[in-house]
């Protein structure tokens, strides 16, 4: 029995540290697989290999990713092994065996981010890393926080639950999407400050639209004045090619389900390493306002698996690179847009400049609501998006990932203008 135990967890080590230092290429394809270089934007040679990578549907076109990616079948094999692992003996392999290997995950994480590791907290989604930000916060009563209507909600009912208890005030910015113009961007922030302001709170990509916001210039901005800066990075984090500290914030959180198609469940927040202690842990600890990063990490019983299977996931997205999987969603998301420019009545709300706009694309047409083009596209196509109605948007969001052909969009092309011709003919 002790041998047993003893190869059991040198398995699970050697698991754990095969997700994070092997040669990626073995997890994801056969020995003697060679994968082609891309030639070109759209050449699709080396993204069939990537997505025999994924346990993509051969009846569904997925094109909903920007609600939440799939994980690719080595993060899949890893996560049923460690949950299989687990329920050996619960207690003894998820907290003396895979607790230990977080370490080498922050570690791997924080090469990505361009971070300090010990400026990292794994925990399980952005929801609570802004959570976990916005009410951690010292703000007192008549302390500002500039925010906008264009922010996910979560973030929106976190600061009012704020306004409601404690009496900080929220001054709201009101964008006019999408938006090429920097200096609007920038000044629609800036304008809202005071000399009460405390903090920003910023979306780095808007997950309504996929309007990228010039985060460093708001970021230095709010710096100049002594406001400090909060930043959603849900869809940004593993989809643009950047560095956390790049983006100048003081504090920043994402989902790792989403764009580096971690297990579902898992999400990352940083902290600039001077501001750690001046943020309470959302959840108990035994020092709620010390320095280390980790009391951020006192969640109680949670998914180690699913945590642990992440390293292979982050291996996918190394052996791809963040700036080849920006150059590519970029492509398609410009790919199926340029395709049905001419379609009458259609109209826009996402950028096809990189510089604002990139994975995601949401479109309309006049005299249909976004709900009756999304059902229509599943219902006569098999093709999976999501309406969006807010604000001024009413219309279809069509987010594409690295497993997405352009045959895929070829199909959304033909549904689009089926849609508009029925349309035309009513």
């Amino acid at each position: 029995m002790l041998n047993r135990r003893s190869f059991i967890r040198q398995t699970a080590l050697a698991l754990g540290a095969l997700a994070l230092h092997h040669d990626a290429r073995a997890a994801f394809f056969p020995p003697d697989t060679t994968l082609p270089a891309p030639q070109g934007e759209g050449e699709d040679d080396f993204w069939r290999q990537i997505r025999a990578a994924f346990a993509a549907s051969p009846t569904l076109i997925n094109l909903n990713n920007g609600g939440v990616c799939p994980a690719p079948r080595a993060a899949l094999d890893a996560l049923d092994y460690y949950n299989r692992m687990c329920n050996e003996a619960p207690s003894y392999y998820m907290w003396r065996i895979l607790d230990q290997d977080r370490e080498p995950l922050r570690q791997g994480l924080a090469d990505l981010a361009g971070a300090d590791p010990e400026e990292i907290a794994l925990n399980r989604n952005a929801t609570e890393a802004l959570n976990t930000i916005i009410f951690g916060l010292n703000l007192k009563a008549g302390d500002e926080v500039v925010l906008s209507h264009f922010d996910y909600p979560n973030m929106m009912n976190a600061w009012k639950q704020r306004e409601k208890r404690d009496g900080i005030r929220l001054n709201w910015v009101d964008l006019r999407l999408p938006s090429e113009d920097e200096d609007y961007l920038v000044n629609a922030y800036v304008s809202r400050f005071t000399p009460r302001t405390r903090v920003v709170h910023l979306t780095h990509v808007i997950n309504w639209c996929g309007q990228i916001l010039p985060v460093r210039r708001i970021a230095d901005a709010a710096h100049a004045r002594g406001i400090e800066v909060i930043v959603d990075g849900a869809h940004s984090f593993a989809l643009l090619d950047y560095r956390i500290p790049d983006l100048g914030c003081d504090y920043f959180g994402t989902s790792l389900h989403k764009w580096l198609c971690a297990p579902f469940g898992n999400g990352m927040l940083w902290i600039r390493r001077d501001k750690i202690a001046n943020v309470w842990a959302l959840l108990s600890n035994d020092k709620p306002d010390g320095d280390n990063i980790r009391k951020f990490e006192s969640l109680g019983t949670r998914s180690f698996p699913a945590e642990m299977a992440t390293g292979y996931s982050l291996d996918l997205h190394n052996l791809i690179g963040t700036a080849r999987k920006q150059q590519r969603l970029h492509y398609l998301k410009n790919y199926w847009m340029e395709r049905v420019r001419d379609v009458p009545s259609i109209r826009f709300y996402t950028s096809t400049d990189p510089r604002w706009g990139c994975a995601i694309g949401v479109f309309g047409i006049e005299g249909l609501s976004g709900n009756d083009i999304s059902e229509a596209l599943f219902r006569d196509h098999k093709i999976h998006t999501v309406a969006i109605v807010w604000q001024n948007l009413d219309g279809v969001r069509v987010t594409p990932n690295v497993y997405t052909m352009e045959s895929d969009l070829d199909r959304l092309v033909q549904g689009i203008r089926r849609i508009a011709q029925q349309r035309e003919k009513r």
